[in-house]
């Protein structure tokens, strides 16, 4: 593998470049009208990720300028809550800051989605008070299979860090976990929930094999909603609240 990329992010200055914009959107940040923005690159190789041009290739996309989606929000105020930053990984960008304040400064909220691999930038965020929401990928239990499902070396402490930070933040947060079949199991679900402990949300997500990273998880079967739900059920038994994305 790969050496570990969860160090300082990289040394590129201005705004991170949006490589996709999804205008409207009631799932996204659940409980909010919000638009949703991907910004370039990541850290993580996940190879069930199906993000594969913005985490391989951002390059061969073209730029959203800011002022589309600027001039978007100001047709849409009173409408639109708030802003979600996803990616590829937002914290990799030194420019995150900057855009945030951005949207802040238009008086919406922003929540941020992360891999939580580097607790210093989510640290300095949530400390200046600019985010109302973190979602954070939590990829595999935290052990030594972390890495596989990262397709990167992973250090782990930086991982359970960012998950500490956000368990003492106060904000709005929830934990996701995509589960893949070949890669997790329901002992899986349960580890990483037991990580988590009862206050928290722990979000399980269908894996799509659309144009995954790895080619080879474009064949595997998508495990059933109702196999999902079983897991979700037995994962509340250590967290207070555990769903499969979509479902009340």
């Amino acid at each position: 593998m790969p050496p570990t990329p969860t160090g300082s992010p990289p040394p590129v200055g201005g705004l991170p470049p949006i490589k996709g914009f999804l205008p409207t959107t009631l799932i996204e940040w659940e409980g909010r009208i919000a638009t949703a923005i991907f910004l370039a690159g990541c850290n993580f190789r996940c190879p069930f990720c199906h993000a594969r041009e913005i985490v391989l290739e951002p390059n061969a996309l073209e730029d959203i300028a800011l002022e589309e989606v600027l001039t978007h929000l100001e047709d849409q105020k009173g409408w639109i809550e708030g802003v979600e930053i996803s990616g590829g990984e937002p914290t990799i960008h030194p420019g995150l800051r900057d855009l945030i304040d951005i949207f802040r400064s238009r008086g919406l909220g922003v929540k941020l989605d992360s891999n939580g691999s580097n607790p210093g930038v989510l640290r300095d965020l949530l400390e200046a008070g600019v985010l109302d929401a973190v979602a954070m990928d939590v990829k595999a239990p935290l052990d030594e299979s972390y890495s596989a499902a990262a397709g990167v070396d992973v250090d782990l402490d930086f991982v359970r860090a960012s998950i500490d930070l956000l368990k003492s933040s106060g904000i709005e947060r929830e934990f996701r976990m995509t589960v893949v079949p070949g890669m997790h199991e329901a002992r899986d679900v349960l580890a990483v929930a037991r990580h988590l402990g009862q206050g928290e949300k722990l979000i399980l997500q269908q894996f799509a094999p659309l144009d995954c990273l790895d080619p080879e998880y474009n064949e595997r079967v998508p495990l059933k909603r109702v196999e999902l739900r079983d897991m979700a059920a037995a994962a509340r038994e250590y967290v207070s609240e555990c769903r499969v994305r979509g479902e009340g």
